[in-house]
């Protein structure tokens, strides 16, 4: 992942990863209130199977509040009114301080991990057979959805482009006004590639259209590619695609994915706790894996310690005790640790922002993030 240049801001990294024997006196919980996706999600579906598991074993009473969006799921952590959240891609963007949290009452946000779900669907460019793009170069002066109000999407789309050298400037933007008219707009022959995951219902509407759908790949073995693309979007990892329209199980497509869900507490969630659930998480693990679409990739075997955001302290005990955290681990840990310690000053500093519009506060958080980012030896990703 291409994080960090050369420095690295070790003394802050170190000061605030500094954990006292006081923050681990909690154990598992009575009560315990998550946020997730909507009731019809599978991470909803995931949150409700390990409800379940911990009131089997521990007596936990877990309720699951279902959020239909980024605000309405990270809020309750934000206001300490939900313990935990498992969350999609947005929780990196909380600690990055992008999108929807460059606002006043967000600004970047102390999360931390406690485990991922690895799964076995691919995150990618669907394009439509018939636009002949069968590499991510041949994406070069197609027709690309652009979905209005949604930067996440269209970040994620700039990303996979950049396996190749591209940007959204080397192709034709195609403005829809959501996901869903990303996909019409191909079915309709206006766009010719729009991004999604393999098991969304979308590219599966495409597959069954005239134009039919194909899925781009992102060679596994293609270094350079590989490392263009993770310094556009660190979040993504290799997957042998196994689930989702148009995937061939016998010989599955090299793509990209990224966790989901992504359990997250805030930084200063009791430890003990933290510890406690994660702990349940793996010893429990065969009551849940098979309990709802997708839980098989919460196993422990599938974490990756050197992701894109900083574990909690309470998660790196039970890791350490189970032989999962390693120097290398903790080194990372410091780093990204160090770089929200980076991020949360530059916005503190930033003169004026309570009486700035939401675009001019965007417009003067943006560089002046980039700017403290830089200072200090690590990459923006987000310019």
């Amino acid at each position: 992942m291409n994080f960090k240049k050369t420095a690295i801001i070790a003394a802050v990294a170190g000061a605030a990863v500094a954990i006292s024997s006081a923050a681990f006196a909690g154990g598992m919980p009575k009560k315990t209130a998550w946020t997730a996706y909507g009731t019809t999600s599978s991470g909803y579906a995931q949150a409700v199977a390990i409800g379940n598991m911990m009131k089997k074993h521990y007596g936990t009473n877990m309720r699951v509040i279902p959020g239909k969006n980024d605000i309405s799921r990270m809020a309750p952590l934000r206001d300490n009114k939900a313990g935990y959240c498992a969350c999609g891609i947005a929780a990196y963007f909380g600690q990055e301080g992008v999108f929807i949290f460059a606002d006043k009452k967000w600004g970047p946000q102390p999360i931390r991990l406690l485990m991922t779900n690895i799964g076995s669907f691919g995150l990618s460019l669907a394009t439509a057979k018939d636009a002949g793009v069968k590499t991510m170069a041949d994406m070069k002066g197609k027709r690309v959805s652009w979905v209005q109000g949604a930067p996440a999407l269209n970040w994620n789309v700039g990303a996979q482009l950049a396996f190749a050298g591209l940007t959204w400037d080397d192709v034709q933007k195609v403005k829809v006004s959501g996901f869903g008219a990303s996909f019409d707009a191909i079915i309709n022959g206006q766009s010719d590639a729009a991004f999604s995951s393999t098991v969304s219902p979308s590219p599966k509407k495409l597959a069954a259209s005239p134009r039919g759908l194909r899925w781009v790949p992102v060679p596994h073995d293609d270094a350079e590619g590989w490392k263009r693309m993770s310094a556009a979007a660190p979040v993504y990892g290799k997957v042998k695609a196994k689930i989702g329209s148009e995937i061939d199980k016998k010989n599955p497509p090299h793509l990209s994915n990224y966790p989901y869900p992504i359990l997250v507490a805030n930084e200063s969630w009791d430890a003990g706790e933290v510890y406690a659930i994660v702990k349940a998480m793996v010893e429990h693990y065969d009551d849940y894996k098979s309990a709802a679409k997708g839980a098989l990739g919460w196993k422990l075997d599938n974490q990756n310690m050197q992701w894109a955001m900083p574990y909690h302290a309470g998660a790196i005990k039970f890791f350490k005790e189970a032989g999962k955290w390693d120097a290398a681990a903790q080194k990372h840990q410091d780093m990204l640790v160090g770089r929200q310690a980076v991020i949360k000053k530059a916005w503190d500093a930033l003169a004026g922002k309570d009486s700035m519009s939401k675009d001019e506060l965007k417009a003067a958080w943006k560089p002046a993030r980039i700017a403290a980012l830089e200072a200090a030896g690590l990459d923006p990703i987000f310019k």
